[in-house]
């Protein structure tokens, strides 16, 4: 016997099922359409709209992508350098390396002594060529060498347009007879007389056969003058001679300029100071200087760049003003100078022998 509800049941189990296959078949399209959309084009020439909507959303800013570029990465901007742990953060020094490093760029610079603004070049009588370090406690000359003026054979030197050089002369017996008169017409303006000398093989005093006649000369001119002593003391008991000999030799006349302690090797020859050491020729050089100088008078130390680089110890000297001896068309001296000898072959009216010109950037007689 069945009952009402037997058929009922049977019957609702047709709609269940048809229900499962329509759940079934909406799966499977769905999943047939996900897999159609992210299919690589065939190369028909047909495009996918889902890859194209990706290409054109590829940048921040809307830009297509590149060629090459995979668009099926959903406009992804990562690259394989962003994935490269390895190297994600910066690689650092130990001071000990960084230390190394700079030792080794200083090293290298070194290698150029010409760039480093640490060395001059110094050329030798004998044509030989060498580096030699600048002192960095000695006083620097400030001189802006632009402004130097040569007007053959004058030198002159200007700052802010208004020239503040002297030019002078240097003179001695050597010279023969002297027109000073002329010599100032010409542009000289001050002159140094050499007052005497020691021989350098002999070791004796000597005057100056033309000094007490030049010294009269330039005074008449009324030219500045200064004087010179050309020594060869090999001891600072014969500099303190040479000393005297020159404050007593200015006894009568007055100077405004300094009085030059000149000392040098014989070309040629051997001189009585050639085997000297550099400290022995600079208390010579300071005996002389601070003798004549306790008398009242100003003094300088003369000599080229090998002689006042090489042959003194200037750091024993900074208090003293230098006549730097160079024939060049600028001075190639590192430190601070006050007198600059720029040539020794001159043409000059007043005298017949070379003139030994040189640019005082003082003016002595106002000091």
């Amino acid at each position: 016997m069945r009952l009402s509800d037997d058929f009922d049941d049977r019957n609702s189990g047709i709609p269940l099922l048809y229900m499962m296959v329509g759940v079934l078949l909406f799966v499977v399209t769905v999943i047939g359409a996900v897999v159609m959309a992210n299919r690589k084009p065939s190369g028909n020439g047909q495009k996918n709209p889902v890859a194209e909507e990706t290409v054109q959303a590829g940048g921040e800013d809307g830009e297509e992508m590149a060629d090459g570029a995979d668009p099926y990465i959903s406009g992804s901007t990562l690259t394989s350098d962003d994935l490269d742990f390895w190297h994600m953060y910066d690689e650092t020094e130990s001071p000990e390396e960084e230390e190394k490093k700079k030792k080794e760029q200083e090293e290298e610079e070194e290698k150029d002594p010409s760039t480093d603004g640490r060395h001059t070049k110094l050329v030798a009588e004998d044509g030989t060529e060498e580096w030699v370090s600048i002192n960095p406690y000695l006083t620097k000359n400030t001189y802006d060498f632009s402004g130097l003026v040569y007007q053959y054979p004058i030198m002159k030197y200007y700052e802010d347009s208004e020239r503040v050089s002297r030019v002078g002369i240097s003179v001695s017996a050597d010279d023969g007879d002297i027109n000073f008169g002329k010599l100032k017409k010409a542009g000289v303006e001050f002159v140094m007389i050499r007052m005497g000398s020691r021989g350098y093989g002999s070791g004796n005093l000597m005057a100056d056969d033309m000094f007490y006649e030049n010294m009269n000369k330039a005074e008449e001119a009324g030219l500045d003058i200064g004087v010179t002593f050309y020594s060869q003391a090999i001891t600072e008991e014969e500099a303190l001679e040479e000393a005297y000999r020159v404050i007593e030799g200015l006894q009568g006349f007055s100077i405004v300029y300094p009085v030059a302690f000149h000392m040098e090797y014989v070309k040629n020859d051997t001189a009585r100071v050639q085997g000297l050491s550099k400290d022995t020729k600079t208390e010579i050089a300071r005996t002389f200087l601070d003798a004549v100088e306790q008398a009242g008078y100003k003094v300088m130390l003369y000599g080229n760049k090998e002689w006042l680089l090489r042959r003194v110890d200037l750091s024993k000297l900074i208090s003293y003003d230098i006549w730097f001896s160079q024939e060049e068309d600028t001075p190639d001296y590192p430190y601070k100078f006050t007198m600059w000898e720029y040539t020794k072959s001159a043409k000059l009216a007043g005298i017949d022998e070379p003139a030994k010109l040189s640019i005082c950037m003082i003016d002595y007689a106002s000091k």
